[in-house]
């Protein structure tokens, strides 16, 4: 008995230990970040989103249209640092346009490069009668409609009825620029509502095509359907703990029970088949999220991701996690309404009963994941399933961006899994070690090789990372106090309370010394860089660039007739010619 208790005592100095380790970590890497974020900052060479913000909830005047509004608000009360300003017009339309335009375009370079298709039969009545078709002349009228059709309505959309009560205003410095965003502009603060513009191409136009309360009601529809997802996916968790439990599974299918005694078959059954299935599940959540994120108003692509990616995580910890902590044991009663102070006793119960779960879905998935991701075999497969229908040739394959709201998730859970079951089953520390090798080898070569960043995040989503650790190591704390308090240690038990409220204290300090640097930067930073940038003899022709810089690209000049025209000549000039 007292070896068993000095094991115990063992097991909570190793708590406080790693808590003390990983906090020491967690400083110095959001400190490292912080300061690189910084440095990355001050190296840069002049970009539009320093200089621009976007200014939203744009008061109607009485015999002013939106661009003058915004001309004559900005010049009167910001005049020494305001440049110019690009109104946002409704372009939903004329981007399905463009698509269609260069659909047409692509089928026409896929017929000029297969001379075989060009003359095709076209008939009726079963082919009976069947007549030559210039399938090349044929796309190019078509082409030809959708380009006039397309001009026309540019024209429309130009004008002053199109026009979105908001604008991207730029301004001379980046000072100027941070002062219009972080200062209440109108007494009134639901008007001039500013934000920090993204980087032109990380624009997500289609936000803009939305008003304000189809905003307000596609946040509220998110949340529900958040909501509801999660409620949903608890019916696979229950189903892939039922697999796990060899006697619930002959309850459920007793014609089974003569197949269930066969040692291998059960092993598999049990042990790997849950976790794969729960993994195919899981892959359906990243897209499901990034697509919810999208329509709930955010302006760029990169804060679209963001969103995902915490949505993502959270999904992961609570129908993973906890899910299948509760319903793979007897916590699996309606009981699961519990009082406050019983969560420490009952996830002493649940969790470490889930080890052997954990570590099959750490092999299943972790390892599994990360080959896959060295040979991209979804992609592969995705790839090869829909060319043969979609004919895009190989000059028309984008290079892939590295998909931040499906991996970040991953190995943020993955790191979860280890501080909590760290003391419970340290058989799955060697596991994690493996994973998280391989995770660093194959994703050094993706970066490298493989993927080609749309925009820059300049270390936004170390901050969710920190949250999530910091929420780990409660949640360690709680197992701890329950086990100990299960153990007959109370004594243990009361000594463990003060660390997760120190843990809480160490990351609201965190929250308070680095967070305001991810969200924006200091007046020294501004000023010294645009201090930096007077002596630059490019910056006249920066600040000419920048006027333009913000045009929605629906409402660019588009010309395909001109390029199609060419594809009408034979690829090879004959003698005759």
């Amino acid at each position: 008995m007292d070896r068993t208790v000095g094991r115990l005592w063992f097991h909570f100095s190793a708590v406080y230990l790693i808590t003390a380790y990983i906090c020491s970590l967690l400083y110095y890497e959001y400190d490292y970040i912080s300061s690189k974020r910084i440095d990355y900052f001050c190296s840069s060479k002049p970009l539009f989103h320093q200089f621009t913000i976007l200014v939203r909830a744009i008061p109607a005047s009485a015999g002013r249209n939106i661009s003058d509004s915004v001309e004559n608000f900005f010049t009167e009360y910001h005049p020494s640092t305001y440049l110019a300003h690009t109104v946002v017009h409704r372009t939903s339309k004329l981007r399905g346009l463009i698509n269609d335009a260069k659909t047409h375009y692509r089928r026409l370079v896929r017929l000029q490069s297969n001379p075989s298709q060009i003359n095709s039969n076209r008939g009726s009545c079963f082919g009976l009668f069947r007549r030559k078709v210039d399938l090349v002349d044929r796309y190019g009228k078509r082409l030809g409609d959708i380009e006039q059709h397309l001009r026309l309505e540019q024209s429309q959309v130009s004008s002053a009825g199109k026009e979105v009560p908001a604008a991207f205003v730029s301004f001379k410095s980046r000072y100027g620029a941070a002062i219009a965003m972080h200062m209440q502009q109108s007494n009134n603060p639901i008007h001039w509502v500013t934000e920090q513009a993204p980087e032109p191409h990380d624009v997500y136009w289609p936000f803009f095509s939305s008003t304000f309360m189809q905003r307000w009601i596609s946040k509220l529809g998110v949340a529900v359907a958040c909501f509801l997802l999660t409620a949903l996916f608890f019916i696979p968790v229950l189903i892939v703990q039922g697999l796990t439990n060899l006697n619930q599974l002959q309850i459920w299918f007793p014609f089974l029970k003569s197949i269930l005694t066969i040692t291998f078959i059960s092993q598999i059954l049990t042990g790997y088949l849950p976790s794969l299935i729960l993994q195919l599940f899981l892959k359906m959540v990243p897209p499901v999220m990034e697509c919810l994120s999208s329509i709930q108003g955010y302006i760029s692509l990169s804060d679209i991701k963001k969103s995902a990616c915490f949505k993502v995580l959270w999904f992961t910890i609570w129908n993973v996690f906890f899910a299948t902590v509760f319903s793979g044991t007897a916590l699996l009663q309606l009981s699961l309404v519990f009082e406050p102070k019983t969560i420490p006793t009952r996830l002493a119960v649940a969790v470490p009963a889930q080890a052997s779960f954990f570590i099959a879905y750490v092999v299943t998935s972790g390892w599994t994941s990360s080959l896959s991701e060295l040979i991209n075999l979804f992609a592969l497969i995705s790839s090869l399933v829909t060319k043969p229908f979609s004919g895009n040739s190989d000059e028309e394959l984008e290079v892939p961006s590295i998909p931040y709201h499906q991996d970040i998730p991953r190995i943020l859970f993955f790191v979860l899994l280890g501080i909590t079951y760290f003391f419970l089953a340290p058989l799955i520390v060697p596991f994690l070690l493996v994973y998280f090798g391989l995770e660093y080898i194959v994703y050094r070569n993706q970066f490298i090789n493989v993927y080609a960043p749309k925009y820059e995040t300049g270390g936004k989503f170390w901050p969710i990372a920190h949250s999530c650790i910091v929420f780990s190591l409660v949640l360690m704390h709680a197992i701890a106090v329950g086990i100990f308090t299960l153990k007959g240690l109370p004594l243990a038990s009361s000594l463990l309370v003060p660390l997760p409220i120190l843990t809480l204290l160490f990351n609201d300090y965190c929250r308070k010394r680095f967070l305001p640097n991810f969200s924006a930067y200091s007046a020294e930073t501004l000023i010294k860089k645009d201090r930096a940038d007077e002596n630059d003899p490019t910056m006249a022709e920066f600040l000419d660039k920048l006027v333009t810089a913000y045009a929605d690209p629906a409402l660019m000049p588009v010309s395909f007739t001109a390029t199609a025209d060419s594809l009408r000549r034979p690829l090879m000039s004959t003698a005759e010619d």
